[in-house]
Parts: structure tokens; C-alpha cells; sequence
């Protein structure tokens, strides 16, 4: 809730652009640019410039040589961010000061993964953050630990074999994300679904095949009241007493299916009462706080069904990832911080070289959701024109995240990174090992695949010229067409493994490369106005689609013909 009105005017950010350090930076994009930037010659002309340009951070190692830098770039990237003030600003968000200003709320998800040792340390707001984190979390485990012994069953007595979570945006986007990429450690026999869309469509095929019996649904929603989980949750409760009752395993009558519910529903949320109407026993809703963002809330409440299919022992490890890079994103100078020189780099490249987007392409197919989760992490946090203090920013701002794995995009989209007239910087990503070693013949597949993943970047990197064309006995009318400029900027993230571990840390690599950009273009990264406008028109349109003549004739001449369109076809 507002505490009385807020004065925006405090703690203007630093126009960065201002500032000397901007200047410097633009003199340095301008000299880069008359020498002519060629990787290849960097190469050749500094021994050490991968070395220069290599770091580690946790368990991950990052190579940044062949992105469009010198190793005297990184400097001038760490006095930027010491001019835009990152260091106070990091410092704010981690003791729980209220940096997201239009809520008037602190910024929290460092606190999620905090060791039980650090209770009494965080006092924010006159709570305990640590402390309320680790209770909540001992009370999703006991339960994950009851669910996954079989301690826990259905209202016929039967174990639980699938969890499927109804949330959306950050309640979806984070747990499908983990169960996809941690996959292989699944090991009590159960799997999840998710379902998100209000779409009809999605909740049907969702539930197909499924055992009611067997299924429990967690039902996602901080306030419980948003329209597409809510209507989900609502579909979801009449399946299951339906398909129950189908099923001899309840005889429809109203005591029998509030128990089914209260064995077959739990809730992460923080409205108890609203919980309790659709029929939730209280005891079994986990809550989180207001100082958690969906976007970067997989790591509480929210990832209930992953303590549930992986176990609290994996989810700890999970939070330990992110820990690791929390310390070192603070504690690192800036010089030789990785993730805070990856969110310059990205400043770079979006305000100097003006570029639109941003690749990331993980090499592991488990990663296959990460593209998506870093979308909304990253587009609703900084695509915004105003900054925190309500005053219109004064840089382009926000990058378009994109990706599919490798190597799928080689096959797709990569000829446009490669050979197209845009600049897409691009984040590779991979692990050393594989949970699923397979051999062709006498070749490691997995080796194979590395073998595209180190392939790539070279390519972007030095490309082919015209006389390497011809060399290779190319006819004179085709070579033009076969030349690669290079040149194209990558970063080489690689892991040892995917384990819950390094997913926390990339997770939370990624978090705070986008708080960064946020600092330097004085952004609230933490709040999402931008969603609201579409959400309200939606609830005045609706009754105007097959009811309300008036409602219709209120709308503007495009919307009506749209609706006159769906009444003419309607077919059931």
C-alpha cells in the first residue's frame, strides 16, 4: 500500500549522458571506429587479449575477446557505471531500500536466496526478510518432502504423480523454465505441467491424459485475483471434481469435493481469505512479499512445483547459484566484474553502436526456455521511455531479447546474424559435460555439438573474405555472396554442467545485467505499468463481443468492425 504521497524528485538518477565519462566512451566508440574495427587485427596485434578479456565467476567462465572492445574498453565501462552511482545503487537494493519508486517498494530478490546464517542481518521495513524467507521455504519443503514420499495423496489414496502449476508471466515463466532445464534430476516419479495461457486451448491439452487422481494443481497468483489464473485455476477445480467423480473416486456431493480440493489444490499466494473462498485449506498456501517482483520471483514461493519434482536438497542447491553471483556482483571492483561488464557491454552496443537486439543461444537443449524467460526479465524490467523519477530518459533504452537453442538457430536464423545489415550482439552458452553422453560410431555427439558452439563465434568473429572465396576454387559471380564481414560481436558463456547450481547463477547473472542497464539509464527496472492499459481496455471490451449492443457502439470504428467480424462467424 502507498504510504502518503511519494516525492519522485528524490534521487534523481545521473543523466549518464552527461557525464565525462559518457564523453569518454563516445571518443572512444569514434576512434575505435575511424582505425576500423577489425577483430582480426586485435587478435593478431595483442598476445593476451583473451586472457585480458577471460573472467570466472562461480562456476561459469566468460569470454568476452571477441566482442567490438580493447582491453582499455573495460575501464571506461567501470568509471561509467562508478559515475551513474552503481555501487550506492546495488548497495540500496541489497539493504531494502525503496529503489522501485513508482510502488514505493524495496527490491528483494537478493534476499530470496540468503543462507539461514544472514537471519537478524536484513531488517527491511521493521521484518526480518531472511528470517520470513527460510520459514517459508521449510514449509514448501515439508511439503515438497510429503507430496514426493507419497505421505501426501489424492482423495482416493494415491500417490501424486503429476503437479501442474496455473500462473502466468513471472508465476509461469521461471518454474517452466527450471523444470525444463533441470530435467534429468527429476527423481521421485512425478513431472509437471503448466498452464498459463487463458486460451482456452492450453488448459484442455494440459489436463489430457491426466489421472485425476493422481494430479495436484498449485495455483500461482500473489493477489488471487489475476483473470487468466483465476479463470484457469476455476476450469482446472471443475475438471478435476468431474473427472473424479467419472472416476468413482468421489460421489459428487458438496462434503466430498471440498475434500478432493483441499487434497488436489494448493496455493502460492498471499491472500489468505481469497484462497480459502475457491476452497484452499490456508495451511497449504506459501506466500512471498511485495518486495518480489514476478519476473524475478522463481527462486520463492513461486517455485513450488520445482521443490516438488526435484527436491528441497536440489532446490537449495538451485538458491546457492544464485547466491554466488549476488556475492560476487557486489563484491567484485568493477574492473574485473563480469556481470557488471556485461551490462556496459550491452549499454555499449544498444547507445553507442545503436543497436535493436540481443541474441542468446544456449547449447543445451534443456535451456530451451531460457530465450523466453529472459524476455520478460529483461524487456519488462527496462523497456520504459520515463525514468525513476518520473523524467523522460534521455538514451535509447531496452534491447529485444531473442533465441532459440543452438543448433537449431544455425539452421534458422543465424544467416542473418551472420550476413544480414544488423549488428545483433549474441550470448553463447554451454556446458562442458552432458548428463546424456551418446556416441555415433566412433564420435562423441556431444563433442559434435560443442563443435558448432565454439564454430559460430569464430565465424562471427573473423568471417571469410573475398580472396578465401576464390581461394576455394568459388566461380567470380558467386563470391560476393559468400563472403562473411566478421566482426560480429559474441560472448562465450560455458559452464562445467547444468546442474541447479549453475542455473541459479546464470539466473541471477542475467538479473543483474539487467539492473545495471536499468542504472544506467535511470530506470525503475522493477516496475511494469506498460502491462496495465491492455488489461483494463480488455475487462470494458469484452461484454461489447456478444452481448452488449451499447457497449459495441461505444467502441472505436476498428474494434467494432473486429466484433461484427467474430459475431458474423461464430459457430457455437
Amino acid at each position: 500500500m502507498m504510504k502518503g504521497p511519494i516525492n519522485m524528485a528524490i534521487n534523481p538518477p545521473v543523466d549518464a549522458t552527461k557525464t565525462p565519462e559518457w564523453a569518454a566512451l563516445q571518443k572512444h566508440y569514434d576512434e575505435l571506429q575511424s582505425e576500423g574495427i577489425s577483430l582480426k587485427q586485435w587478435f593478431a596485434d595483442d598476445a593476451e587479449r583473451v586472457e585480458k578479456l577471460s573472467f570466472d565467476a562461480g562456476d561459469l567462465h566468460f569470454d568476452l575477446s571477441k566482442n567490438l572492445i580493447k582491453p582499455e574498453t573495460l575501464q571506461l565501462f567501470a568509471d561509467l557505471a562508478k559515475a551513474v552511482k552503481l555501487d550506492e545503487r546495488t548497495k540500496a537494493m541489497y539493504t531494502g531500500v525503496h529503489i522501485n519508486n513508482t510502488e514505493d517498494r524495496a527490491v528483494l530478490h537478493t534476499a530470496l536466496r540468503r543462507p539461514a546464517e544472514d537471519e537478524g542481518k536484513y531488517i527491511v521495513d521493521g521484518q526480518d526478510t531472511v528470517k520470513d524467507v527460510r520459514e517459508v521455504l521449510g514449509r514448501i519443503y515439508a511439503f515438497a518432502d510429503k507430496v514426493r514420499s507419497g505421505e501426501w495423496t489424492g482423495v482416493s489414496g494415491k500417490k501424486i504423480e503429476t503437479v501442474v502449476n496455473i500462473g502466468i508471466g513471472g508465476s509461469d515463466l521461471g518454474p517452466v523454465m527450471v523444470y525444463e532445464a533441470l530435467k534429468p534430476y527429476a527423481d521421485a516419479g512425478i513431472s509437471a505441467r503448466y498452464i498459463s495461457n487463458i486460451d482456452p486451448n492450453d488448459l484442455a491439452e494440459k489436463t489430457k491424459g491426466l489421472d485425476p487422481e493422481t494430479t495436484l494443481f498449485i495455483v500461482v497468483s500473489k493477489t488471487f485475483t489475476t483473470l487468466e489464473t483465476l479463470t484457469n485455476a476455476r476450469e482446472a477445480r471443475t475438471w478435476l471434481l468431474d473427472a473424479l467423480k467419472a472416476a468413482g473416486a468421489v460421489d459428487g456431493s458438496d462434503e466430498k469435493n471440498a475434500e478432493a480440493i483441499k487434497k488436489h489444490f494448493v496455493a502460492v499466494s498471499t491472500n489468505l481469505e481469497k484462497v480459502a473462498e475457491f476452497g484452499i485449506d490456508p495451511n497449504n498456501a506459501f506466500g512471498f512479499w511485495n518486495w518480489v517482483g514476478g519476473r524475478y520471483s522463481v527462486d520463492s514461493a513461486v517455485g513450488t512445483s520445482l521443490a516438488v519434482v526435484f527436491g528441497p536438497a536440489r532446490f537449495e542447491e538451485f538458491l546457492h547459484g544464485f547466491h554466488e553471483i549476488d556475492e560476487y556482483f557486489a563484491n567484485t571492483p568493477f574492473e574485473k566484474n563480469v556481470v557488471v561488464l556485461l551490462g556496459m557491454l550491452n549499454v555499449w552496443y544498444r547507445n553507442f553502436f545503436k543497436v535493436a537486439s540481443h541474441a542468446v543461444l544456449p547449447y543445451d537443449q534443456y535451456l530451451h526456455r531460457f530465450p523466453a524467460y529472459l524476455q520478460q526479465l529483461t524487456m519488462e524490467s527496462n523497456g520504459k521511455s520515463v525514468r525513476w523519477d518520473g523524467t523522460p530518459v534521455t538514451s535509447e533504452t531496452g534491447e529485444i531479447f531473442w533465441g532459440e537453442p543452438g543448433t537449431n538457430g544455425q539452421h534458422a536464423f543465424y544467416q542473418l546474424i551472420h550476413q544480414g545489415t544488423q549488428l545483433i550482439p549474441a550470448d553463447f552458452i554451454a556446458f562442458v559435460n552432458t548428463p546424456n553422453p551418446t556416441k555415433d560410431g566412433d564420435q562423441d555427439v556431444h563433442e559434435l555439438f560443442l563443435g558448432n558452439y565454439f564454430a559460430q563465434t569464430k565465424a562471427l568473429a573473423f568471417g571469410k573474405t573475398a580472396d578465401e572465396v576464390r581461394a576455394e576454387g568459388t566461380p567470380e559471380e558467386i563470391v560476393p555472396a559468400r563472403v562473411f564481414t566478421g566482426n560480429r560481436p559474441t560472448t562465450s558463456i560455458f559452464g562445467v554442467a547444468l546442474t541447479p547450481f549453475a542455473l541459479g547463477e546464470l539466473i541471477a547473472l542475467y538479473e543483474h545485467i539487467t539492473f545495471v542497464e536499468g542504472t544506467v539509464w535511470g530506470l525503475d527496472s522493477y516496475d511494469q505499468w506498460g502491462v496495465e492499459l491492455g488489461k483494463q481496455l480488455a475487462k470494458q471490451i469484452t461484454p461489447a463481443i456478444s452481448k452488449d449492443d451499447e457497449a459495441l457502439a461505444a467502441q472505436d470504428p476498428s474494434t467494432q468492425s473486429l466484433i461484427k467480424f467474430y459475431r458474423a462467424n461464430r459457430e457455437f
